[in-house]
């Protein structure tokens, strides 16, 4: 799929993060990959980002904060603690998750 050529992780798990359902489906067209759903991707493109990401992906992670699945916001809080503890930037979340601070899901 020419949507994984050359790309490292990082940049892979934002472009996941900003998909739509329809750009989704052209994305993964005729492929096993749209078993998973768009919402389970993008859950695992924020841990993706609590791992590799930088201060430059809390944005994203932020927006997924508002995402409709709860499973999506959780691992996006996850996301940005574990961005902040590395970088020593401070919480975005007001105490929210503080208690998951470095746990995996």
């Amino acid at each position: 799929m020419a949507m994984f050529d050359n790309k490292d992780a990082r940049t892979l798990a934002r472009e996941i993060l900003a998909m739509d359902q329809a750009e989704y489906a052209a994305a993964f067209k005729g492929s096993a990959m749209k078993r998973a759903k768009l919402w389970m991707l993008q859950r695992n493109a924020c841990l993706v980002l609590g791992d590799v990401g930088t201060v430059d992906d809390l944005a994203v992670l932020e927006a997924m904060q508002s995402h409709e699945h709860e499973v999506v916001r959780e691992h996006a809080a996850r996301a940005i603690l574990q961005i902040d503890a590395l970088n020593n930037t401070g919480s975005r979340l007001d105490g929210v998750g503080r208690s998951d601070r470095g746990q995996r899901a």
